[in-house]
């Protein structure tokens, strides 16, 4: 085994342990069926659309989008609006609440248990682990590396 193996042997210990320790306890990542949340995470990538664009983004029958868009609306997380390049067309896009709920189910790692152990870190440690962790994603996107083998809706961190 190679220095670098051994490294990364441990450096993926290391990540296991984290998000054991970690992971958020509070509640479910989150209540949006699969579906839902697919659509939420196709739009915050693509931007508004109408239903027929995101039905053929999505590979789904325009009636399935249509039905999922209108529980969305109903439950405050997306809304039609009318396309101000063509008033014929109606765009669907995230309401201030659709993005709210992204986020919540993006948040893997509980921030208030993660906070409270990062300031018992000694002056600047907290800052190098940080600067570590996005060296080595840079390092590896430099290298070709996408992540979740080029599915990068849930990789939309600042680095």
């Amino acid at each position: 085994m190679t220095g670098e193996q051994a490294l990364a042997e441990r450096f993926a210990e290391l990540f296991r342990a984290v998000y054991l320790t970690f992971h958020r306890r509070d509640q479910p990542r989150s209540g949006l069926p699969g579906a839902s949340r697919a659509v939420l995470e196709h739009l915050a990538l693509a931007g508004p659309l109408t239903i027929g664009e995101a039905a053929a983004h999505m590979r789904r029958a325009q009636s399935v989008i249509s039905e999922i868009v209108t529980h969305l609306e109903r439950d405050g997380l997306l809304e039609r609006q009318h396309d101000p390049a063509d008033r014929r067309r109606t765009l669907i896009w995230l309401t201030p609440g659709g993005h709210e709920a992204l986020r919540r189910d993006r948040e893997v790692l509980g921030l208030d248990l993660l906070a409270r152990a990062m300031a018992r870190l000694p002056p600047g440690q907290a800052d190098a682990l940080n600067a570590a962790m996005r060296a080595l994603i840079e390092g590896a996107q430099s290298d070709g590396a996408g992540p979740h083998c080029g599915d990068s809706h849930d990789h939309d961190v600042k680095l």
